[in-house]
């Protein structure tokens, strides 16, 4: 029989998912006519605009996790920060979209150098570049449009 400690810390953990955590790009480029442009992706399910990211990947460190990461959804090659510029959370939903998970996300800023034609998930989705304001308005998790507002003003001079 569990102590009564025992089962109160089992029904909290029912109550109370774990937070996973997963490691993204923020994919950019700055020219002096656009300024600071962001490249979002679609999410494969529900198609709405995110940055890439995905679970941590053994052997690498998170900032390259999360530029493999940029290279699979988005084709885009570049320089990465070591350093996240900060981090955001939002449910992931699985088992066709019933159960969700919290996710923290890790976010390095990805100066992108190349993008390819064909990348691995091309046929899945798609890659668009927004200005930084347009980006904060078309992404939804309000943790990451701070994120992107933050980035964006910190790069002007």
């Amino acid at each position: 029989m569990p102590t009564n400690k025992k089962r109160s810390a089992k029904k909290r953990s029912l109550r109370t998912p774990k937070i996973r955590l997963q490691y993204g790009a923020l994919p950019y480029r700055e020219s002096k006519t656009a300024g600071v442009e962001v490249l979002l992706v679609t999410s494969r399910e529900t198609k709405r605009w995110i940055i890439p990211k995905g679970w941590p990947i053994g052997g690498l460190s998170p900032s390259e996790s999360a530029a493999e990461e940029a290279y699979e959804e988005a084709g885009v090659r570049g320089t990465i920060r070591n350093k996240p510029i900060g981090k955001y959370v939002y449910n992931k939903m699985l088992n066709e979209r019933t159960i969700g998970i919290p996710c923290q996300v890790r976010v390095f800023p990805l100066r992108v150098r190349r993008q390819r034609n064909t990348w691995p998930e091309r046929r899945q989705r798609e890659t668009r570049w927004f200005s930084a304001a347009h980006a904060t308005e078309t992404v939804t998790e309000s943790g990451l449009k701070a994120l992107i507002a933050s980035f964006a003003s910190s790069r002007k001079d």
